[in-house]
């Protein structure tokens, strides 16, 4: 009775094995591993204070610009109100009419309190769009802009939170060129937080901690055409802390380290999922004759042209699905690397910058920004100089870049300005 059990049991097995199917993936090695999003210009460094910093600013001393990076800052300013103009050449070296544009202001309502405001626009330039060489063509000038309101809040005597709306607009599809195209639209919100100490005496000098940080572009995803898929706002986490060696009233060295990750979901790995079927049923599943050649997208089969053939040729092989809310994706950022732990440290980028302040009139800057080579692989020195008259700063930055990928930015001069009203109003010190 037991050798018939055991019969029907293995010819029970060997049908249920050959009714199945084998599965392969084979993932796509070229599969790109860089976090993009929609409107990029958001997080370009539109000050020139920061930017020869290395782009660092959520935890600096305030300045015009702390809407940038932080407002929350805006609650230590010293001055009552300030204005901020800022210009960025873009891709010099190609052309001269690509530019970043910025304006804040703000005004401190109270001890506690402050609002502040800015503009953002981003212009590609004018392009001329032609049919034929005989076409006179037709001139469209593509852009970007963000407009944003925040409040900042003193909590305490060394902290404080700010936040703020934004409203953006990208209007880079020519619909001229395509009808469809619709420029994107969405709203975003900055929530930030920053400590200041009290000046503490120490042997040789006096100093001050800093630290601060800032959720930026926290918003719904949107489209620039018609139906088409969704992408997300760059959704950015900023974390900083700094120190000011005091020397005397006149000598101030300021130093600054920050560190930067995405809250957008990591690309998973995808790759072909290749189902083997035992179509003439001798339990045999033939093999692909070089399962190294298949490639995305392309049709594969045995040579006997029935046991095998893709069925997803963007299968997830490593990773988690991309395509999810906004919400959604702020927590999945943080777990979601087809490589584990070790790629989501690679996902934060650095950056450490330091300030010589001289009489409060004189400024020497220099910085270094560094991002992992299969995250963008941005690298780069920044060098920058500021000068005070009266109630306005004139402040210059230039970066050098340190990667084999080159820099939109590279040998780019960036000039700002910052006009101070009130200055000593609020004693902070």
């Amino acid at each position: 009775m037991k050798k018939y059990v055991l019969t029907l049991i293995v010819l029970t097995t060997l049908n249920l094995v050959k009714a199945q199917d084998a599965v392969q993936v084979i993932p796509d090695p070229n599969d790109s591993r860089v976090i993009t999003t929609g409107m990029p210009f958001m997080l370009v460094a539109p000050d020139a204070r920061s930017a020869g910093m290395g782009d660092v600013g959520v935890a600096t001393s305030v300045d015009g610009f702390s809407q940038q990076w932080n407002l929350a800052k805006y609650a230590f300013s010293e001055a009552k109100s300030g204005i901020g103009l800022s210009y960025t050449p873009y891709l010099t070296r190609l052309v001269n009419d690509i530019s970043l544009s910025y304006v804040t202001y703000f005004n401190r309502i109270n001890d506690f309190s402050s609002f502040s405001a800015s503009i953002k626009f981003f212009s590609l330039g004018e392009i001329v769009l032609t049919q034929d060489a005989n076409d006179p063509g037709i001139a469209v000038k593509p852009n970007e802009y963000a407009i944003d309101l925040g409040y900042s809040l003193r909590l305490s005597d060394q902290f404080a939170m700010a936040v703020a709306l934004r409203y953006m607009r990208s209007a880079l599809r020519i619909d001229t060129v395509d009808p469809n195209a619709n420029p994107g639209s969405t709203f975003g919100a900055d929530i930030t937080g920053y400590y200041q100490s009290e000046e503490q005496a120490y042997n040789d000098f006096n100093g001050r901690w800093r630290a601060g940080f800032a959720i930026q572009n926290l918003g719904p995803k949107f489209s620039y055409d018609d139906g088409a898929r969704e992408v997300f706002q760059p959704t950015i986490l900023r974390l900083g802390g700094g120190f000011d060696f005091i020397f005397d009233e006149y000598n101030k060295l300021g130093v600054t380290a920050e560190v930067t990750k995405y809250l957008v979901p990591t690309p998973p790995l995808r790759g072909n999922r290749i189902v083997f079927t035992d179509v003439d049923g001798d339990g045999v599943f033939t093999p692909p004759a070089d399962e190294n050649d298949v490639q995305p997208g392309e049709d594969f089969q045995t040579p006997e042209q029935e046991d095998a053939s893709i069925t997803d040729n963007s299968y997830i092989v490593e990773g988690q699905d991309n395509d999810v809310g906004f919400m959604k994706g702020v927590f999945q950022s943080f777990g979601d690397a087809p490589g584990g732990f070790s790629e989501e440290l690679r996902e934060f980028t650095w950056a450490i910058g330091a300030e010589y302040v001289y009489n409060d009139s004189f400024a020497f800057r220099a910085g270094y920004f560094s991002e992992a080579e299969d995250k963008g692989a941005r690298k780069f020195f920044t060098l920058g100089a500021g000068f005070k008259y009266s109630t306005v700063n004139i402040d210059l930055s230039y970066l050098f870049s340190a990667s084999q990928v080159q820099s939109p930015l590279e040998n780019t001069l960036r000039f700002s300005l910052t006009f101070n009203f009130g200055a000593g109003e609020y004693n902070e010190y």
